[in-house]
């Protein structure tokens, strides 16, 4: 009994939830703000002689009859029994019935339908971005509210029918000249088509060049102070060549003045009296010095000038070696008589 009952209740649940699907089900879509609607009701052999109702969600909108309209106004149904709705609002949405009866009151004709509201789809705006780097173009189909839309895209006025989505890429071979695009976005109310585009992707621009490389490793303040470095150091050595050559001038001028200097005090030297030999003056005798003695004879002059001669002789190596540094002026020999020999 007990699994009767959860079987019969299951039953009913699903047969509730059937019946609740399929009252959700819309047969007529419309957006807010569409200026008329007409639904679509018709009765070919509708005469003034019938009775006309119209009702939404249970309630009178429309009634006719023998003619005379009481509910509504006559311009609210065509001449086959089709309601028009104007100005259309979230609340014309719900379940519209017409009925149309003989006079007798039996039923010629009956439809039901039930509408549901929907946004106004807005205008889309199509853009596109060149892709190089895939030798591609990348379109996109921008507008408000994208959700529940159904997105289509024509090329040159034919339609892809294989692009559903809000993005499109199209490889540049592909295009053949300048293709114009359009998207159109919709739903089941209402539909909106963008403006026609023709991607410029003429050809890919040359890469960038590559960076130069880096020339120097270090911070400016690093360069500056190395800079500042090496221009003080030139000129440190640049004073110190100038300054020994200065001083290297210097001291050969006073080299040059000095030996001009000793050359004088030599000239001046070999002029002093003092310096004259006592052999050049006992040979030469001055104006001072005394009358000279009668001359012996020859023979005592040759023996006794003999011997100073050869002493004088043998000393005058001596004195030439011991005065050569002085340098003195040479001094002439005394003319020597050979001695005579007597006859016997």
């Amino acid at each position: 009994m007990a699994c009767f009952a959860a079987s019969l209740g299951v039953i009913f649940l699903l047969g509730f939830i059937d019946i609740s699907a399929t009252k959700d089900i819309c047969e007529l879509y419309a957006a807010v703000g569409q200026q008329s609607l007409t639904l679509p009701f018709v009765y070919e052999r509708l005469a003034n002689s019938h009775l006309v109702k119209w009702t939404h969600n249970s309630t009178l909108i429309f009634y006719r009859e023998q003619g005379k309209v009481s509910v509504g106004k006559p311009q609210d149904i065509s001449a086959t029994g089709s309601l028009f709705l104007k100005n259309l609002l979230f609340s014309s949405a719900g379940t519209y019935q017409a009925e149309v009866l003989y006079p007798n009151g039996t039923l010629a004709k009956m439809w039901t339908g039930r509408l549901c509201m929907m946004d106004k789809v807005s205008k889309p705006r199509l853009s596109y971005v060149c892709d190089f780097k895939f030798n591609a173009v990348n379109l996109n189909c921008d507008v408000v509210k994208p959700q529940g839309l159904v997105f289509s895209w024509t090329l040159d006025g034919k339609t892809l029918t294989s692009e559903t989505r809000p993005t499109l890429s199209i490889s540049l071979t592909q295009l053949k000249g300048e293709g114009s695009f359009t998207c159109t976005a919709a739903n089941k109310a209402s539909k909106e088509i963008s403006d026609i585009v023709r991607p410029t992707c003429k050809s890919p621009p040359p890469p960038p060049p590559p960076p130069p490389p880096p020339m120097l490793c270090f911070t400016r303040q690093t360069v500056v102070a190395a800079l500042a470095g090496a221009a003080a150091l030139i000129l440190l050595l640049l004073i110190i060549t100038i300054v020994s050559c200065c001083r290297h001038k210097r001291n050969k001028t006073h080299t040059r003045h000095r030996n001009k200097g000793e050359l004088r005090m030599l000239s001046v030297n070999k002029r002093d009296p003092d310096s004259i030999s006592p052999e050049y003056e006992t040979m030469h005798p001055t104006e001072s010095s005394p009358p000279p003695s009668p001359q012996p004879s020859p023979r005592a002059c040759y023996q006794k000038v003999s011997q100073p001669e050869v002493q004088s002789e043998n000393r005058l190596p001596q004195l030439s070696t011991a005065a050569e540094g002085q340098k003195p002026s040479p001094v002439p020999k005394p003319r020597t008589k050979n001695p005579q020999t007597t006859n016997m």
